[in-house]
């Protein structure tokens, strides 16, 4: 699956990703203050991202989700939810 940078930056901008420009565009997902995922894109316009695998692997998603993600289907609290049951987040507490 491909990627292009106009899809990179609607995802996490969505999934309310912190956005920093420096050479590249690096994306950071803060949770109760903690840093639970990181990825970046280079600055190209129009074209395909370069590694957009692991772009799509940085964001721990398969590419069914990453499809979801890009088309508006697999929303923010899907996001979520994978990420708790992928043990990067932590389960939700009950009180």
């Amino acid at each position: 699956m491909t990627l292009k940078a106009h899809e990179f930056d609607r995802i996490v901008e969505k999934y309310g990703f912190t956005v920093r420009d420096t050479g590249d565009r690096h994306a950071y997902l803060w949770y109760e203050g903690h840093l639970v995922v990181r990825t970046k894109r280079s600055h190209v316009k129009g074209k395909d991202l370069p590694f957009s695998h692991q772009i799509r692997q940085q964001l721990h998603l398969n590419e069914q989700q990453m499809s979801g993600a890009i088309d508006c289907t697999f929303t923010l609290d899907h996001y979520l939810a994978h990420l708790r049951q992928r043990g990067i987040l932590p389960p939700r507490s009950l009180s």
